[in-house]
């Protein structure tokens, strides 16, 4: 994948190169192919809004409440899991990433494997190099297919082995193992760790029931 916008002339060329995501999503300061690293962290910590970096270009996170429930409800039983098997780290929806210089993403859930970080210490760095071993993405209304195909790519290109795509609207999910490879899932199937982490298993039917009251 280029590293750059090398044919963009125009404006709309540009929200194409990134997916055909919404212009309110794109920062216009600084300019689009300027930004850098310091912009995400700076914007983050004064304005509490989360900007991935696409060859110099910010883009914003588009992630709601219920997407943010489902993903935290991801990330607990992630974690639930690796208390038995000590294999890597799981992040939320502020875990950014960058995959290659210029390139920073903020998966809604990262499974990040200990086989990246040798000395078995977490880096303290705001934006390590790392990718995530499973990524995880919930779809809301501000994203686009090909905004989603082209951070498949991103992730596969970067060394992640399997990605899930989560969508609320049809309590469906769609597990990739390569940006072409791919399963759909139905309401009453369930995700499957694979080799990323084996035998891990979660019901899309639980899953989507943790937006809504448990009556006794």
């Amino acid at each position: 994948m280029a590293t750059a916008f090398a044919d963009v002339q125009t404006f709309a060329d540009l929200f194409e190169e990134l997916g055909g995501v919404s212009p309110s999503r794109v920062r216009f300061r600084p300019a689009p192919g300027r930004a850098t690293e310091k912009d995400v962290i700076r914007i983050e910590a004064s304005e509490n809004r989360l900007f991935e970096l696409v060859d110099g270009v910010l883009v914003e996170k588009g992630m709601g409440a219920r997407e943010a429930l489902l993903a935290s409800f991801i990330v607990h039983f992630f974690w639930d899991y690796l208390k038995d098997h000590d294999l890597g780290v799981a992040l939320g929806a502020d875990g950014m990433l960058r995959l290659r210089p210029r390139l920073v993403r903020i998966p809604d859930v990262s499974f990040i494997s200990w086989d990246q970080i040798p000395s078995g210490e977490f880096p303290a760095t705001p934006i390590p190099s790392l990718f995530p071993d499973l990524a995880v993405e919930v779809l809301s209304d501000s994203n686009t297919v090909a905004e989603i195909d082209r951070k498949l790519a991103e992730y596969f290109e970067a060394g992640c082995k399997l990605a899930w795509i989560i969508d609320p609207a049809t309590n469906t999910a769609d597990v990739y193992t390569s940006p072409t490879d791919c399963q759909h899932l139905r309401a009453n199937q369930s995700l499957d760790g694979g080799e990323v982490l084996p035998g891990f298993k979660l019901s899309l039917k639980e899953l989507f029931a943790s937006t809504r009251r448990r009556r006794r």
